[in-house]
């Protein structure tokens, strides 16, 4: 167990809610409504009935904390000289952000198997079963991210359902799949007090506050709590882990080519003094030269476009050129539109 850092988070305004949870096996109209709501008023959901099978859930989680549980110097070995790909501890990005989080990223697009077979060679004893693992895992996942995407082309009225998931379908889609393992973090003004988990439940910032840049992320957690979303400056909202749903979020490019109808919100992660939390995140993105624009149907005279045409290997660049924090899709509104 490790002691806090100074990134104390004793002293904000915590307010826990609920996410609206959608039934994807009722009826399909209905389903696109509650979808459509959510991304609009929470910019997350939880989705059951999701269709990913429990195996294929506890086979990704069991390499993942099978992983985590070496020790540094042989998890530093999954570190490749050069490649973004592999494990890090602590540090996030290339511009000096930290959290209490170490993690393991894995390329996700359907090209991915042999570049996740080489870099398995390094994370398991077993590699083969690591790497079938990882793309059974993903593959469900992915499936799933572009059924979400099409019920929500298809409830904002496109008629191309496939205009959001036909980019993660690519042979060269820049998706990651991403297992973030955050230790239990001890407060060191209590330790000679009660540990249970109703006691000083979270102790500090495990991953910071930001906004996912990709189109949509796929989360699943170890049913143990850290995840906050802020949906008003200043307060956060604890989420409570559902074992049999999966969290889904909108991600920037969404916002963008739903012309911002749908809603990409800052969130974080926070540590615990009591047990370890794992999350598995696949984050749906595009190719790198795959121009991000809104539907025209999504764009009108009452409601004109907010966004200019981008790349999202543009977007990607500013992204990894700025703070975890900093916010990035201001950058490419429209100068002609008022932000909402």
């Amino acid at each position: 167990m490790v002691v806090a850092s100074p990134n104390s988070i004793e002293s904000e305004k915590i307010l826990p809610i609920e996410l609206p949870t959608v039934d994807l096996a009722a009826e399909r109209s209905t389903v696109m409504k509650l979808i459509v709501k959510a991304g609009e008023e929470y910019g997350f959901f939880n989705v059951i009935n999701h269709g990913v099978p429990h195996d294929i859930i506890a086979n990704i989680e069991e390499a993942g904390f099978e992983f985590f549980a070496k020790p540094m110097a042989q998890k530093k070995q999954a570190a490749p000289a050069g490649s973004p790909f592999g494990y890090g501890c602590r540090n996030i990005g290339i511009n000096g952000d930290i959290g209490e989080v170490e993690y393991l990223l894995l390329n996700a697009s359907t090209s991915a198997p042999n570049s996740i077979a080489n870099l398995s060679k390094t994370i398991s004893k077993d590699p083969s079963n690591f790497s079938s693992s990882v793309s059974g895992y993903t593959d469900s996942v992915r499936e799933l991210a572009c059924e979400i995407l099409e019920l929500m082309a298809e409830g904002l009225g496109v008629p191309d359902t496939r205009v959001f998931s036909r980019f993660i379908r690519e042979v060269d889609s820049d998706s990651v799949l991403r297992l973030n393992h955050y230790p239990p973090i001890l407060n060191k003004d209590c330790k000679d007090k009660d540990k249970s988990p109703s006691y000083n439940q979270y102790t500090s910032v495990g991953f910071g506050a930001h906004s996912d840049p990709q189109i949509i992320t796929i989360l699943r957690s170890n049913d143990v709590c850290g995840l906050q979303i802020s949906l008003q400056d200043g307060v956060w909202n604890p989420v409570t882990p559902d074992p049999s749903a999966f969290c889904v979020n909108v991600g920037d490019l969404l916002q963008v080519m739903t012309n911002g109808r749908f809603v990409s919100v800052r969130h974080r992660a926070v540590t615990n003094s009591y047990k370890s939390r794992m999350s598995v995140a696949y984050f749906g993105a595009p190719p790198l030269d795959a121009c991000i624009v809104a539907p025209p149907v999504m764009v009108t005279a009452e409601r004109p476009s907010l966004f200019k045409p981008f790349t999202w290997a543009e977007y990607k660049k500013v992204t990894y050129s700025l703070r975890l924090g900093d916010s990035r899709i201001d950058l490419f509104r429209n100068c002609t539109t008022q932000l909402e």
